[in-house]
């Protein structure tokens, strides 16, 4: 890949109007140029050396109708994964305030769900309730959700959504088939439209392109208002699912890491007042990798154990290393609902 030393304009202005052309430019940027934008735009937008720890909890595990060819939880995979119920308020609201207790400010539950049922909702209410009473921030990813069900979690003060696009539109069918490009977009309309804010990134290392990374990008950064929150993730290869028994066995299609610290920087530059998470996938990134993460912009983490069902580096680790790179956990912020009327 051919990559250009010019320097271009440090972008200190939010845009929706970004061109993929411009974003292309971003990624051919030489590294050194690259990182050194995206930390001036994160210093213009965010404190630096803050890093806001969230936790992310599985709710109701495995048994997806969804054929998302990264997950392990899809029925179609063959994993092993059995599904299970959802779990009762009580222990989610326990795991909650244990992980307050070891720093987290947002917590974050996920249920295996194509989208949920009418009958789930008064247990998810209840959730999104008991953890806001604790003061810490909440986020939800559930599946699809239709307007009525958003403005139900908008009520209950969800403050975050969390719905990927996962790959760029023309990489997408080749990883699901079983809801479109255009049903993940609909899904953020009527989040957004309900006054929550939207979490949204994707996956990279699915055996996309560099040009699919331009277009997921792109696609994110030309949202009439940029998500909140951006967790970028690298693929973790699980046996049993479509793309990790293809990818498994061919090191070359893992991303390589200064391809991945790319990736974190152009989504700083293009969507500098969001929040930009390393999300599944960082246990197999060296702490050398993730302090560029943290250079180029990246200023989330998911801490703990285990993501959802697959492994994650632990409390321990990410304390010794912010210990080492000098990094402060952020506080948890009063929540940030949208304001619809300014939105008009």
């Amino acid at each position: 890949m051919t990559e250009t030393n010019i320097s271009a304009p440090i972008e200190t202005v939010v845009r929706q109007d970004w061109s993929r052309e411009e974003i292309a430019d971003l990624f051919n940027l030489s590294f050194d140029e690259l990182v050194f934008q995206a930390a001036t735009v994160h210093r213009q937008h965010h404190t630096p050396g803050a890093v806001q720890l969230s936790t992310l909890l599985s709710i109701k595990t495995g048994g997806c109708p969804e054929d998302c060819g990264y997950c392990n939880q899809s029925a179609s995979a063959e994993s092993g994964l059995k599904a299970e119920k959802l779990l009762d308020v009580r222990s989610v609201l326990q795991t909650a305030a244990q992980a307050k207790d070891r720093g987290s400010s947002r917590f974050c539950m996920g249920a295996a769900w194509r989208n949920p049922k009418n009958r789930d909702m008064p247990a998810i209410i209840e959730m999104v309730k008991g953890v806001r009473q604790m003061g810490m921030e909440t986020c939800m990813t559930l599946g699809m959700l239709t307007k009525e069900q958003s403005k139900m979690l908008a009520d209950a003060g969800l403050d975050y959504y969390n719905h990927n696009i996962d790959t760029s539109p023309e990489h997408y069918e080749k990883v699901i088939t079983t809801r479109t490009f255009g049903d993940r977009l609909e899904t953020l309309e009527n989040v957004r439209e309900s006054g929550i804010n939207v979490c949204s990134g994707g996956i990279v290392g699915m055996g996309e392109t560099r040009e699919d990374r331009v277009g997921f990008v792109h696609a994110l950064a030309t949202l009439p208002k940029h998500p909140e929150s951006v967790p970028v993730n690298a693929l973790v290869p699980v046996k049993g699912t479509v793309l990790g028994d293809m990818l498994a066995d061919t090191p070359l299609a893992k991303i390589d890491d200064i391809e991945f610290v790319r990736t974190i920087a152009v989504a700083r530059i293009t969507m500098p007042a969001s929040m930009v998470r390393l999300s599944a996938g960082r246990e197999s990134l060296s702490e050398s990798t993730q302090a560029l993460c943290f250079l180029a912009g990246a200023n989330s983490i998911f801490t703990g154990d285990k993501l959802l069902t697959t492994g994650n580096a632990g409390d321990d680790a990410d304390e010794a290393m912010f210990e080492k790179l000098g990094l402060i956990p952020m506080a948890a912020e009063p929540p940030r609902h949208v304001n619809l009327e300014a939105a008009e």
